[in-house]
């Protein structure tokens, strides 16, 4: 009995943390200005809205736990190896709830070389990226919010986006 009762368990808390992974979503698009923040990365460096004038900015709500997450990191690693001298930058917000020490040795282990901090209350509150994740936001180079995503994206699709509002 023990053990239906066990699996049973299993299969719920899966299905819940499935749930909280988007399989796809219809990006849509705005033009509104992007609200400060300010986090520090797992390297104890801090970043800020005003760091990125000029610059795409792609914020990345993600964790380690979500499958579409970690199918995506390659092709943000692949996008900030090629276009990160044209002026793409991407902040990684776990929301994780694990040691930061750990993340940062995962993050590393995956090659991710862009920076990557823990998302915090204030700027899930000021971002809203909403109950799914991955979730990535795209504000272009004067600060504004151009694009949301929620669901897996891909390093094509990243790249048409990152050009698009490059130009803007």
């Amino acid at each position: 009995m023990k053990k239906p009762a066990a699996a049973l368990l299993t299969m719920v808390l899966a299905a819940a943390l499935a749930a909280r992974c988007a399989p796809g979503g219809a990006p849509s698009g705005e033009s509104a200005p992007a609200p400060d923040f300010s986090v520090k990365d797992l390297k104890g460096n801090t970043h800020s809205l005003a760091d990125y004038k000029g610059k795409v900015l792609v914020l990345n709500f993600w964790a380690t736990w979500c499958p579409p997450c970690r199918r995506e990191i390659p092709d943000f690693i692949d996008a900030d190896k090629s276009l990160r001298a044209e002026g793409l930058e991407i902040l990684g917000l776990s929301v994780d709830s694990v040691a930061p020490d750990k993340l940062l040795e995962w993050t590393m282990d995956a090659g991710m070389e862009y920076p990557v901090a823990l998302a915090t209350p204030e700027i899930l509150d000021a971002y809203r990226p909403g109950d799914y994740i991955p979730s990535t936001i795209i504000i272009d180079g004067r600060g504004r919010v151009r694009h949301r995503h929620t669901g897996l994206m891909d390093k094509e699709t990243l790249t048409r986006l990152f050009r698009k509002f490059s130009k803007s």
